[in-house]
C-alpha cells in the first residue's frame, strides 16, 4: 500500500513594502510603475481643473497630496488616489458661485464627514453591492475612459492615428519580449523621442495648461466660519464625501479581486477623509481613488505596494516642477494610447459573451445593464452604482415575492363545524405580504379561520399591517381568525406591531 505525501500549501506572496525594498525586481517595478502613473496623471488633473473651474496647479497638487497621504493612511494598497472627475463635477457650483476659497473650505468639510462615516463604519456597505453592479460599474469605468480620450482624437494631425496605433502596438507586443520596463512608460518615451527628433507638431501636454513652477504651500480657506457659510457648502460637501467613498471603495474591491487580496475599507474610509483634509490645507481640489490610474499601476505595470502610490504622487511634483519644459512636449497620443489599453483591459469582456448572456438569469443582466448605462449617462460612478443597486433590489425583491403561496384547506372537527385553514409558505414583507390581502376568501369562509404561518417569516409593518386587514375584513362578517405557527422573531414583531398600523 503506498501513501501518498501530504499537499504542501503554496506561499501567499508577500507584497509588503519591506519585502519590495529588499527585493531589487520587485522594487523596479514599483518605482517603473509610480513612474508611470505619474506621467498619465499630469494631463488628467489639469482637465479635472479645467471642470472645476480652478488653476492646474489646483488640480497638481492635489494629486500630489492625495497619492502621498493616501500612501501612508488607505487601507488598500497599490490604489491611487488623486483628483477626479467625478469630485470636480461635484464641487464646480461652489468655485463657480463662491470662489476658491469656499471650494478648499468645501474640500476640508468633505474630508471630515469621509472620517467620521469611514470610523461610523461605511465601508461595510460594499457587502451589500451585487456582483453584478459590479460586473456594470468596470464596464462603465472601461467605456468612461475610452471616450474621455475621444476628444484628443477629433480635429488633431493625421500623424496623431499612426502615432496612437504605434504606441498600443508597443505595449501589445512589449510584454511578450520582456516585462522588465512597464510597456506603457516604453511607449510614452518612444513616441516622445519620435516628435522631437522629427520635429513634427502635434497636441502635446503643454496644450493642456501651464504646469507649476513651485511648492505647493500651506492654504487656510478665508471664509467667515458661521452658519451661513456652513449652508453655502454643506449641500455640496456631503455630495463630495458620498461620492469620493463610493467610487474609492468600488475601485479598492475591484484591486482586491485583480490582486486576490483583501483591502481594510474601513481605514481606506477615513484614510480618504483625512487625505482631503490634507490637501485642503494645500489648497487642493480634493480627490478620491483614480480608476484607470490604478488600473494602469495594478494591471498594466505589475506593482502591488504602497510604494507605487507614494512614488506616482513624488514624481508627479518632480516632473511638473522640476521638469516642466520637459513634461510639456510628450505627445497626447503617446498618454491616449496607454488610456485605450488600460480601457480594453478594464472591461469585462467574459460578460457580454453570447454564451454567459444564454447563462446568465435575466435579472442579472438588467442590473449590469442599468449600471452600465446610468453610469455612461451622467458620467458619474456612483450615481450609476446606486441605480444599480436600486435595481438589483427591486428585481430580487420582486423575485423572493413570487416564492410566496397561499393554500387554502376546509377541515371540519367531529360535530361537523368546518374551518378555513390558509397555509403561507415563503417570506412575508412589502413585496408579498401586499398581495396577501386578496389571497382569501372572506364571503365563501366558515365563521371560524386559521391562518397557519409555520413555514413563513414576517419582516416587516406592511406584513403586520396585511394580517391586520385581514383580521378586520374577517371580524365585519362576524368570523373568527386565528393565527399560528409564528416563529419567535415573528411572533415578537407581530405582537409589537398589531393593533398599531392603520388598516384599510
Amino acid at each position: 500500500m503506498t501513501t501518498s505525501a501530504p499537499a504542501v500549501a503554496q506561499p501567499v506572496p508577500d507584497n509588503s513594502v519591506r519585502t519590495a525594498l529588499r527585493s531589487p525586481k520587485l522594487l523596479r517595478t514599483e518605482v517603473l510603475a509610480g513612474l508611470v502613473v505619474a506621467l498619465a496623471l499630469i494631463p488628467e488633473a489639469i482637465s479635472f481643473s479645467i471642470i472645476a473651474g480652478v488653476d492646474p496647479q489646483v488640480g497638481l497638487f492635489a494629486s500630489f497630496t492625495m497619492a502621498v497621504a493616501i500612501s501612508f493612511l488607505g487601507g488598500r494598497p497599490a490604489m491611487i488616489s488623486a483628483a477626479t472627475g467625478a469630485i470636480a463635477l461635484v464641487i464646480a457650483p461652489v468655485m463657480r458661485e463662491h470662489g476658491l476659497d469656499y471650494l478648499i473650505a468645501t474640500v476640508l468639510l468633505g474630508g471630515l464627514i469621509q472620517i467620521v462615516l469611514g470610523l461610523g463604519g461605511f465601508g461595510k456597505l460594499m457587502r451589500f453591492i451585487p456582483r453584478s453592479v459590479m460586473v456594470g460599474f468596470v464596464n462603465a469605468l472601461a467605456i468612461l475612459i475610452f471616450m474621455a480620450q475621444v476628444p484628443y482624437m477629433v480635429d488633431v494631425p493625421w500623424l496623431v492615428y499612426p502615432m496612437i496605433a504605434i504606441g498600443i502596438a508597443v505595449m501589445v507586443g512589449l510584454p511578450r519580449v520582456t516585462k522588465v520596463i512597464p510597456a506603457p512608460l516604453v511607449a510614452i518615451i518612444a513616441l516622445t523621442g519620435f516628435t522631437v527628433l522629427a520635429a513634427v507638431t502635434v497636441p502635446d501636454v503643454g496644450d493642456e495648461g501651464e504646469l507649476p513652477s513651485s511648492l505647493p504651500s500651506l492654504f487656510v480657506p478665508d471664509v467667515p466660519f458661521n452658519l451661513d457659510t456652513l449652508q453655502i457648502i454643506a449641500p455640496y460637501a456631503v455630495a463630495m464625501a458620498l461620492v469620493g467613498l463610493l467610487e474609492s471603495l468600488m475601485t479598492a474591491k475591484l484591486v482586491d479581486d485583480i490582486t486576490d487580496t483583501h483591502s481594510d475599507k474601513t481605514r481606506e474610509s477615513w484614510g480618504q477623509g483625512a487625505a482631503n483634509v490634507i490637501t485642503g490645507f494645500f489648497g487642493g481640489m480634493g480627490g478620491c481613488a483614480m480608476i484607470g490610474q490604478t488600473m494602469i499601476n495594478v494591471k498594466a505595470s505589475g506593482a502591488r505596494t504602497r510604494i507605487s502610490t507614494f512614488l506616482a504622487g513624488v514624481f508627479l511634483l518632480i516632473l511638473v516642477v522640476g521638469f516642466g519644459d520637459v513634461v510639456a512636449i510628450i505627445p497626447m497620443a503617446a498618454l491616449v494610447a496607454v488610456m485605450i489599453m488600460v480601457s480594453v483591459g478594464t472591461f469585462d469582456w467574459h460578460s457580454i459573451q453570447p454564451a454567459t448572456l444564454r447563462r446568465m438569469p435575466k435579472s442579472e443582466t438588467i442590473v449590469m445593464v442599468a449600471t452600465v448605462a446610468v453610469t455612461v449617462a451622467t458620467h458619474n460612478l456612483a450615481i450609476g452604482v446606486v441605480v444599480g443597486v436600486l435595481v438589483a433590489m427591486t428585481l430580487f425583491a420582486r423575485r423572493v415575492a413570487h416564492l410566496t403561496e397561499t393554500r387554502r384547506e376546509l377541515v371540519e372537527d367531529r360535530e361537523g363545524n368546518a374551518t378555513a385553514v390558509y397555509r403561507v409558505t415563503g417570506e412575508l414583507f412589502f413585496a408579498s405580504s401586499n398581495d396577501l390581502y386578496t389571497q382569501f376568501e372572506y364571503a365563501e369562509d366558515p365563521d371560524q379561520v386559521v391562518i397557519d404561518l409555520t413555514d413563513s417569516h414576517v419582516w416587516d409593518a406592511s406584513t403586520v399591517a396585511s394580517l391586520d386587514a385581514i383580521t378586520t375584513k374577517y371580524a365585519r362578517k362576524a368570523k373568527t381568525v386565528t393565527i399560528i405557527g409564528l416563529n419567535p422573531s415573528s411572533a415578537d414583531r407581530h405582537e409589537r406591531l398589531t393593533g398599531q398600523l392603520a388598516t384599510h
